[in-house]
């Protein structure tokens, strides 16, 4: 809600940050550093959000790790790589914007507050021409936005937890003048505050707006956080934001089900594939994990099979989601297609044709009649490893639209005074529609415009 009229508070922080995933821990840590006092509301008892969810990439160009694995990359091809993944769908100019400042912001992170970047060498995520993705040891969010907490908690940002924010109170300008958050006891407070850095993602929890913006995944599985409610959003555009391409989204076409587990996508840039539960095929599974989502929703029941053999697997296997899946049993193993085919419960017959097939486009025999390049890729190999998937949605990648220094505008592209936004709140560079969404883009624009918008709220004057 947004209230308008003129207040006082008791109390005045010069930064106030919402939500405490990677997006508002950056940002916070950005502000602090440029010498203002910040304190960050979460709704959560402890910080966790989307990034939690997420495999923890980030993806970035030309920094320290790729030079010393010998990987040529550099932001004007990381920038075109996003534009061409989303049809130049997105603001040029944001996405050169976020694709340059990245890398910096990494290494930032990693030199002033110890995170132990490495860049993945062993695989490509599709649309990226460049081995670009960078994360800590596990490869997973869990580790990422613990990392960025405690590295917070050290620079002695405070961290408010369980503090739900309910309404922010504004001018007749517009200029936020402070808020109201809700205790767990029930009880409301108020904090007036200079400058506001919405944090707080997007809407994909809120099924009324998933509905009206994205009817496609309105019934899909939800593997975002909860507490994504469009907040920032409404918020925004009730205090004249402009907001874009809000029916863009990331989807996933590889959560394992029902165990919820998100299942790495080199299981399929490797050579392995997708096949429904009539054993076959239907897609060209390598454009991209998002645009998969709805792809595997389309199937009988809503779900299809991954197949990869044990190559892929040992690839899988340095991020621990994949690891928590095995323990669980949710990856199944078979010593020979017929087997396998028992083991999933598909027709052995069209499993063994689909194996088949493979094994020629992959020869260079055949040419996919669902137009995969195979060419060069191994042929899979037994023991042959399979894991039941649906798809999902992410997160939604549109929002509010900022400007250079992450400050949101309203239609005239006018900055409103003391507002800034980042990570799933703010409008990303993924365009309209989830094929436009280039692996880790939620990531990198929660750590760019983080960092951005962290700086910028955190040298302006009150």
């Amino acid at each position: 809600m947004i209230a308008v009229g003129e207040k006082s508070f008791d109390f005045q922080v010069p930064v106030v940050v919402l939500g405490a995933g990677a997006a508002g821990l950056v940002a916070a840590l950005a502000a602090r550093e440029a010498g203002a006092e910040v304190l960050v509301l979460e709704r959560d008892a402890l910080p966790r959000g989307s990034t939690a969810l997420s495999a923890g990439l980030i993806p970035a160009p030309a920094t320290r790790w790729q030079r010393a694995a010998g990987i040529d990359d550099d932001a004007a091809r990381f920038a075109a790589d996003i534009l061409k993944k989303a049809k130049d769908e997105p603001d040029p100019k944001l996405v050169e914007l976020v694709a340059g400042e990245v890398g910096p912001a990494l290494e930032w992170l990693s030199d002033s507050y110890g995170l132990p970047f490495s860049v993945i060498e062993d695989f490509s995520y599709p649309g990226h021409s460049a081995r670009r993705m960078h994360g800590l040891p596990s490869r997973s969010g869990e580790e990422l936005v613990d990392a960025l907490r405690q590295a917070a908690e050290a620079a002695g940002i405070e961290i408010l937890c369980e503090a739900q924010v309910t309404t922010l109170f504004a001018g007749a300008d517009h200029r936020v003048h402070g808020l109201a958050f809700a205790r767990p006891d029930g009880t409301l407070e108020e904090l007036g505050c200079d400058r506001l850095v919405l944090a707080c993602n997007g809407y994909g929890g809120n099924k009324d707006l998933v509905a009206r913006h994205i009817p496609s995944l309105s019934e899909a599985l939800y593997f975002g956080h909860p507490g994504n409610q469009g907040d920032a959003l409404l918020w925004g555009q009730a205090l004249g934001a402009a907001a874009r391409h809000l029916s863009g989204h990331q989807g996933h076409g590889s959560v394992a089900h029902p165990a919820g587990i998100l299942i790495t996508w080199a299981t399929i840039t490797e050579g392995g594939i997708q096949v429904n539960l009539e054993g076959r095929r239907f897609c060209d599974e390598s454009c991209g994990y998002s645009e998969q989502a709805t792809e595997v929703l389309r199937q009988p029941e809503g779900v299809a099979w991954t197949i990869f053999d044990e190559r892929i697997a040992g690839i899988a296997r340095q991020f621990e989601d994949f690891k928590r899946a095995e323990a669980l049993g949710a990856i199944v193993t078979a010593g020979d297609p017929a087997a396998l085919a028992q083991r999933i419960g598909v027709p052995s017959e069209s499993l063994a044709a689909t194996l088949a097939e493979v094994a020629r486009c992959k020869s260079g025999q055949a040419a996919d009649s669902l137009g995969r390049a195979f060419m060069g890729a191994p042929d899979l190999a037994p023991p042959y490893r399979a894991v039941r998937v649906t798809g999902a949605l992410f997160h939604t990648q549109g929002g509010l639209v900022v400007d250079d220094q992450a400050r949101v505008v309203d239609e005239s592209g006018t900055p409103l005074s003391n507002l800034y936004a980042a990570g799933g709140a703010a409008c990303g560079v993924s365009g309209s529609h989830a094929a436009g969404y280039l692996s880790g883009n939620g990531l990198l624009t929660a750590v760019a415009l983080g960092r951005i918008a962290g700086r910028a709220a955190g040298s302006a004057s009150g």
